[in-house]
């Protein structure tokens, strides 16, 4: 059995702009438009050729799912905006709810350390004459 090839990590710009476009089924050109709409930014190496990882390669299929329902490349751009800020607000309410929960418990632990047992707490005295204290 031969060793599989590894591979890239998601975010290592590989592909060039040939074949970035036929695993996304595009032109090549089109993802030149994308670029220079603002919708995808690849990697560039030190003589300018571009560069597309695997990440860009999904955000690509993502952009196509979104023309293919109707939408123009502004509301693309608008939809992956608001994804990222989605996935922003998860991550942030995530770690706000961590901490809101880390307080409680804080709190809960600091009642349980200045609670008194009921045998250490003040009994009152009532006096058996006056049926009463």
């Amino acid at each position: 059995m031969e060793p599989m090839a590894p591979t890239p990590e998601p975010d290592r710009a590989v592909y060039v702009i040939s074949v970035a476009a036929e695993l996304a089924g595009v032109h090549a050109q089109t993802l030149r438009i994308y670029e220079r709409k603002g919708l995808l930014e690849p990697a560039r190496t030190p003589g300018g050729s571009r560069r597309y990882s695997e990440i860009d390669i999904a955000l690509l299929r993502r952009i196509q799912e979104l023309t293919n329902e109707g939408l123009n490349l502004a509301g693309v751009k608008r939809v992956l905006d608001l994804e990222q800020r989605l996935i922003q607000l998860e991550v942030e309410m995530r770690e706000l709810r961590a901490a809101a929960n880390a307080t409680v418990m804080e709190t809960h632990r600091q009642y349980r350390r200045e609670l008194v047992p009921l045998q250490q707490s003040v009994i009152p005295w009532l006096d058996p004459r006056r049926g009463r204290r």
